[in-house]
């Protein structure tokens, strides 16, 4: 449970940051020492693959490590069955300031039910999130996280996708002004198109849920749902009108962040991945498990230092802190992704 604390604290603390977008004012990148070696270039046939991904030292990393481990006879020769690459997704695959954007939803679910709920009046939280109040609501993050639980919960897994569906149809990013599903990572589009190209199969593991993922991947990244792998929220069947329902409960049953991530791994893959991609402290276990042993593998975290093109962040951040792990990657050799040097393109040029 204190991971669970720890990230869903920092998210409610972030809630009050949000609602008043101070946190759109990004803070200056503050680097390592030294930055890890660049591998040796490869072919431009290949390099095509990946366009939006400028020539340099990790789009090199990436398609050396790729055409090693699908070359038959090549020493790091790696089957199909055993190309796992994983990604998390908040920060990752898309952005997630100032705020996780399922929190967004969530809130904005209390928002959407609050009419037909007049017992969340008595929660201290409620009257601070309609009215606004920045001081009372950060004095109530237990009780926000309470009343976001009740707001997302009763109803079931079937109308909760819905309303996943018609929220991203309609809600906008505060500041950047593009629905929520347009502002996946270009990039990183071409990279998972270009895996499962070279024989890799892909998954999704992030701390978000694993039903509010599961909702959409598919549609705008191509992983199916069953290769998602999140935090799971409580479930419980029931019969109702004699059709057989799953609802969903006011609890968590497994948190998928930090150590939860290997965890969430093994139980749901069985085997270990070859390459795995963060941005956070919170991948920090997920690329350690990946490095861990014989073999291939490759381990790379997105650096958010554009300020211009989407946020600058990374050691002081509530959201998506790159602290701990940015350390580990310099003196492991990992590949840090430069948002701002090895990304031409950040978001797709039409909306999802």
């Amino acid at each position: 449970m204190e991971r669970l604390r720890s990230r869903f604290g920092r998210a409610a603390a972030a809630v009050v940051v949000a609602l008043s977008l101070a946190a759109c004012a990004t803070p200056t990148p503050t680097p390592p020492e030294q930055q890890a070696a660049s591998p040796a270039s490869s072919s431009a046939h290949t390099a095509d693959a990946l366009p939006s991904w400028r020539d340099g030292g990790a789009k090199q990393a990436i398609v050396r490590f790729v055409a090693d481990v699908t070359r038959n006879g090549s020493a790091s020769y790696v089957p199909p069955a055993e190309r796992i690459a994983v990604f998390d997704n908040d920060g990752t695959l898309w952005s997630e300031q100032p705020l996780y954007f399922q929190f967004v939803f969530m809130i904005d679910q209390v928002k959407a039910q609050a009419a037909a709920h007049p017992e969340w009046k008595r929660n201290p939280a409620f009257q601070a999130l309609m009215a606004g109040d920045l001081r009372e609501l950060s004095a109530q993050k237990k009780s926000l996280l309470q009343l976001l639980a009740q707001a997302n919960s009763g109803m079931n897994v079937a109308d909760y996708d819905a309303r996943i569906e018609a929220w991203l149809a309609s809600a906008k990013h505060p500041t950047l002004h593009r629905p929520y599903t347009s502002l996946v990572f270009q990039p990183q589009l071409e990279l998972l198109t270009y895996l499962r190209a070279n024989g890799f199969k892909t998954y999704i593991v992030s701390g978000g849920t694993t039903q509010f993922m599961r909702a959409w991947v598919e549609r705008v990244y191509g992983v199916p749902p069953e290769q998602v792998i999140g935090t799971d929220e409580g479930l419980k069947y029931e019969s109702r009108d004699g059709q057989g329902q799953l609802v969903r409960q006011p609890k968590i049953d497994f948190v998928d962040d930090g150590p939860g991530k290997p965890v969430g791994i093994y139980r749901r893959i069985g085997r270990k991945p070859i390459l795995a991609f963060g941005n956070s402290d919170g991948d920090l276990q997920m690329l350690e498990y990946t490095t861990t042993g014989q073999g291939p593998h490759l381990a790379l975290l997105v650096h958010h230092d554009d300020a211009t093109r989407e946020f600058a962040y990374d050691r002081q951040s509530k959201i998506g802190r790159l602290d701990r792990a940015w350390d580990v990657a310099v003196t492991r050799g990992w590949t840090v992704v430069s948002m701002k040097d090895d990304w031409a393109t950040v978001f797709p040029l039409s909306s999802q």
